[in-house]
């Protein structure tokens, strides 16, 4: 328990620090530091990651920081996408949600690497089309394997729904927790059903910890190099993509 409480801490930090990223490494730290099944670790990560950008956005919205708009415009095709994308995972073996777990990690990684920390993105205006669509896919991975997707939520943000990028990450966060909870409450009904039960002790221990972490992660991200940093980070994503596939899929 002690190395999952560790690892939620980084999930918090990396929160903190980047906006989005933390919320990938969920399942690896339930799966490999709570021992959780693969099913319950992709599902569990989804209530998590729910509670932690909820307090994330909540902080946010008390700043001003959340443009309500756009969370319904991307949270709710979001939602619709994170409830199929759950009906899918309940219905396929888990070695393929991991499969493609691992495929998000990598582009996550590789995001992370050519992101610059200082590059600011100029919004553009909105493409109701195409954030629809956008919301839909995101929300459909989400569901799918259990990762809230702010590394493609704040961009879309900014590029499709033209919201500057001092309000995407708090929108992102709101998103995040919609879709995140919705995806939950299709795996509840559909694991409970096969008399599953939900490690409660552990997502609450978990979660406690990646809120303090995200804490730390805004101190963090006050004095030390942004770049470097993601950088560091996105090394840290393909190092446990590998040990996922080489773990639990192959």
């Amino acid at each position: 328990m002690i190395g999952a409480i560790l690892g939620a801490i980084l999930i918090g930090i990396s929160l903190g620090v980047f906006g989005s990223g933390g919320s990938i490494l969920t399942v690896p730290v339930l799966l490999y530091l709570a021992n959780m099944p693969a099913n319950m670790a992709i599902a569990s990560s989804l209530l998590i990651v729910a509670l932690i950008s909820l307090f994330g956005g909540a902080l946010a919205t008390h700043k001003r920081l959340v443009s309500w708009r756009h969370v319904w415009l991307f949270g709710l095709p979001g939602m619709l996408g994170a409830y199929g994308g759950a009906w899918a995972g309940t219905a396929v073996d888990s070695r393929i949600q991991l499969l493609v777990f691992v495929v998000l990690m990598i582009i996550a990684a590789v995001m992370m690497w050519r992101k610059r920390g200082n590059q600011d993105t100029q919004p553009s205006d909105i493409k109701m089309l195409r954030i629809t669509l956008d919301g839909l896919i995101v929300g459909a991975i989400t569901g799918f394997v259990g990762v809230g997707g702010g590394f493609l939520i704040v961009p879309a943000l900014v590029l499709l729904g033209g919201v500057p990028m001092y309000l995407a990450i708090g929108t992102s966060l709101m998103i995040i927790a919609l879709k995140s909870f919705v995806g939950f409450a299709k795996y509840y009904t559909a694991l409970s059903a096969q008399g599953l039960q939900f490690d409660w002790h552990t997502i609450a221990i978990v979660t406690i910890a990646g809120i303090v972490g995200s804490f730390a992660g805004a101190w963090i991200s006050a004095r030390l190099p942004r770049d470097k940093l993601q950088k560091g980070f996105a090394i840290f994503l393909i190092v446990m993509a590998t040990v996922v596939l080489t773990q639990s899929v192959l």
